[in-house]
């Protein structure tokens, strides 16, 4: 039966065996979960929860959750069609079958994802021991928790919301519930604060503590909120596993003398590092980012007048400070890496184009980039408690996750975290249409033909999104539309209130959106009256980013549940992605052979995609070591008998 289901016409027909074990396996539960459907369907809302109570029951007697799924999955599709008007999917059923069994999986925008994901979340949940999904952003959780609350309710589940600037309370009631939903920063510094009041309750440090993590008065604010790390679904997984891996999460202890002695050192380091000239005081490696003071260099700061308190800093500490300075003034741009917000650096994520709230860059670039900006410099060097999001899944007993973009990173995903990659098929065959990529030979070229490109598209009223990779890049882009009478809407880190609203309409007639990569993830849009006729959504991707995954987050916005849909590349000889991938030799090549070039140039597509393919492979072995390190320094801290998350002065 299994064979001729997988080799039928419908969509999960499509699962050959050729595509895996595993989900020729899942694809066998999708028949006698729909086996089931009709007998669900006649029970009334009191039997379907009991049904489902009984469930429960079996699992906390000992029955695996194997034996479960074909009875579970057909529950959560019933209680999907009974309380939301939506009923699973086959393709849904395979992918949530794979998640169940430590898979990322592979959905196309537009295939259900949050649907899909009620269903090994339920599946865990019956253990009784908790079940987490991490997503990325507040928004989010909190939209994801309310919309698909109904159907857990029905199966007499509850659901927990965890949200940032929550009192201790409410979040122990949230990890209580029987789903949580949250992001992985606020899971992980959960973590992080229930660790260091368990070493303080053993060290009689309650009251101390308490005031550390501004908490106050009673109500039990004193125990911890978490019950355990059992099941962990991560939404935007690529995003998450990969791009945010190594971000530690600190939880910072109170300044002391020589944090203060830091601040002087940034300061001053920010103030003389235009003094120095690359190749005469300096030289930069471009693969590893770099920099390195020359025997001139290092003369040069030891000739700068320098405040009193720096005086008891060694010389190759104050190098450090010039070096990083340096370092920070040529790769960190306002508008681009970050922002500045009610006077603090709040970092642009690369990879969401949204703000990462509560993250720092480590090794001192944080606190250099906030004396560059001349805002408060925070202090990070004294650290009660750090988690990095890596560590913090790798210590759940079961992970698993979806995106709409991780084929291309299966083999990191399967060597750091232990699990499969499942590419899932859509429920309807995509018509999405690539035009032919055009380059040109400098930046404004391309914008010229970007706008051009847009105002074609926009005479047939045809919805536009335009990717952009910063938000300076989103912003100009903006003027020379409007400069050309259209009226685009901007949607980047700026405007992050209005993200949801301005998704959802981005597939209007007419309508012309200026993104980041923020409309790549989490809101679907949705093709207004009449513009499936038009041809559907037209997406212009305007630069190769540093990671291919992120591109086709962006690709995928438009042909979704096989609507039509057209995308077409511009890039220019100019753009950061080369220089990136060959270095300034190189690329300055291609920039003068870009300034004498006129109109498009062909034959150059694998000059782009290799020069993307290195610098993936480059950010992949910087995480293989910065894995390695912190594997090291957490094996050593056990040796001497202390807890790697926790600071040993504490």
């Amino acid at each position: 039966m299994t064979q001729r289901f997988l080799t039928g016409s419908g969509p999960v027909g499509r699962v050959r065996a050729a595509a895996g074990d595993l989900l020729a396996r899942c694809a066998g539960y999708v028949p006698k979960i729909a086996a089931l459907e009709a007998d669900l369907q006649r029970l009334n809302d009191y039997e379907l929860r009991k049904t489902s109570l009984g469930l429960r029951y079996r699992s906390s007697s000992g029955e695996p959750l194997e034996k479960l799924l074909v009875e579970a999955f057909a529950l959560v599709r019933e209680a999907g069609r009974r309380t939301l008007d939506m009923r699973h999917f086959d393709v849904q059923l395979l992918g949530g079958a794979a998640m169940h069994h430590r898979s990322i999986v592979e959905m196309q925008t537009g295939e259900g994802k949050t649907l899909a994901a009620t269903l090994p979340l339920y599946l865990a949940a019956l253990e009784g021991k908790g079940a987490h999904l991490a997503t990325v952003n507040d928004y989010l959780a909190r939209r994801d928790a309310e919309w698909m609350g109904p159907l857990y309710a029905a199966l007499g589940m509850r659901v927990g919301v965890i949200q940032a600037q929550q009192p201790q309370p409410e979040r122990r009631e949230a990890y209580a519930a029987d789903i949580t939903y949250g992001t992985a920063n606020e899971m992980g510094f959960d973590f992080l604060r229930d660790r260091l009041l368990g070493r303080s309750i053993r060290e009689g440090q309650q009251d101390l503590f308490g005031q550390m993590l501004g908490v106050t008065g009673q109500g039990g604010a004193e125990q911890p909120v978490q019950r355990g790390l059992h099941f962990m679904l991560v939404d935007e997984a690529d995003s998450i596993l990969i791009d945010e891996a190594g971000t530690p999460l600190i939880i910072s202890a109170l300044p002391g003398e020589d944090e203060e002695i830091a601040v002087e050192a940034y300061r001053w380091a920010a103030q003389v590092r235009d003094l120095f000239v690359e190749h005469d005081d300096y030289d930069y490696d471009h693969d590893d980012r770099t920099v390195e003071l020359t025997l001139a260099g290092r003369q040069k700061v030891r000739a700068q007048p320098k405040p009193s308190a720096m005086d008891r800093l060694p010389l190759s500490t104050i190098y450090e400070y010039a070096q990083r300075a340096i370092k920070v003034g040529r790769e960190m741009f306002l508008d681009r890496h970050y922002v500045v917000r009610d006077g603090e650096i709040v970092i642009v994520d690369e990879f969401t184009g949204r703000l990462a709230e509560g993250r720092k860059w480590r090794s001192g670039i944080h606190q250099a980039v906030e004396a560059q900006e001349g805002v408060e410099i925070t202090f990070a060097t004294n650290q009660a408690a750090q988690i990095t999001i890596q560590d913090l899944f790798l210590r759940y007993e079961r992970l698993a996750g979806m995106t709409g973009t991780a084929a291309t990173s299966r083999g990191e995903l399967k060597k750091i975290y232990q699990v499969h990659v499942a590419s899932i098929p859509t429920n309807r065959p995509p018509i999405r249409r690539q035009l032919p990529t055009q380059i040109y030979g400098t930046a404004e070229q391309k914008w010229a033909a970007v706008v051009e490109d847009a105002y074609q598209q926009h005479q047939q009223q045809r919805p536009i999104l335009i990717g952009t990779r910063s938000i300076d890049k989103s912003e100009h882009l903006a003027e020379l539309l409007s400069a050309r009478g259209m009226q685009p809407v901007i949607l980047n880190a700026r405007h992050v209130a209005q993200e949801a609203e301005i998704v959802q309409r981005a597939g209007e007639p007419g309508k012309i959106t200026v993104a980041t990569n923020m409309a790549g993830r989490g809101t679907d849009i949705k093709l207004g009256e009449g513009v499936v006729d038009l041809g559907g959504l037209h997406v212009i991707c305007t630069e190769l980013h540093e990671a291919q995954r992120i591109d086709r987050q962006l690709i995928g916005r438009c042909g979704r549940q096989g609507d039509p849909g057209s995308y077409r590349q511009f890039l220019a000889l100019d753009d950061e992605i080369l220089l990136l991938g060959y270095g300034p030799q190189k690329a300055e090549r291609l920039q003068r052979r870009g300034q004498q070039a006129a109109g498009p140039l062909r034959g150059l597509e694998r000059l782009f995609q290799r020069a993307q393919r290195r610098v993936e492979r480059r950010h992949f072995r910087n995480r293989k070591i910065l894995l390695y390190h912190e594997k090291e320094r957490q094996k050593i801290q056990r040796q001497m008998g202390q807890d790697p998350y926790l600071d040993t002065a504490g």
